[in-house]
C-alpha cells in the first residue's frame, strides 16, 4: 500500500513537472519569437496573415519568422494541458480508479473534438 502512495506522489510530482516545464518552454519561445519581431521589424507575414499549420509554423521557423516562432509557442502552450490529461489518465488507470479513467478520457476526447473542429473551420 505504501508503494502504490509513493508511486502516486511520483506521478502527481511528474504532472506538477509537465505543467511547469510546458509553461516555461512555451514562455521562452513566445520571449524568442516577440525578439525575433523586434529584431525584423514584424512578424515576416503580412497584416491579418499568420501561420495555422504544422507545417507552416516549421517552415516558417526554418526561415526564422517571427510570427511562426510565436504561433509554436502558443501551440506548445495549448499542448500542455492536454499532456497532463493524457498523464493523469495513466496515473488514475495506475490507481485502479476506472471511473475518473472515463471521465479524463472523455475530456480527452472532448479536447481532440475541439481541436479538429478548429482545424475543419480554417
Amino acid at each position: 500500500m505504501a508503494d502504490k502512495k509513493t508511486e502516486m506522489a511520483q506521478i502527481e510530482l511528474i504532472i506538477g513537472k509537465i505543467l511547469r516545464i510546458g509553461v516555461m518552454v512555451s514562455a521562452t519561445i513566445l520571449i524568442i519569437g516577440m525578439l525575433l519581431a523586434v529584431i525584423h521589424g514584424g512578424t515576416g507575414y503580412a497584416e491579418y496573415q499568420f501561420p495555422t499549420t504544422l507545417t507552416q509554423i516549421f517552415n516558417g521557423i526554418t526561415m526564422l519568422k517571427a510570427g511562426a516562432v510565436i504561433m509554436l509557442g502558443l501551440f506548445c502552450l495549448i499542448l500542455t494541458p492536454v499532456l497532463r490529461v493524457v498523464v493523469s489518465i495513466y496515473a488514475f488507470a495506475k490507481e485502479g480508479d476506472y471511473l475518473y479513467v472515463w471521465i479524463t478520457v472523455i475530456v480527452l476526447v472532448i479536447l481532440m473534438i475541439g481541436m479538429a473542429i478548429g482545424f475543419i473551420k480554417k
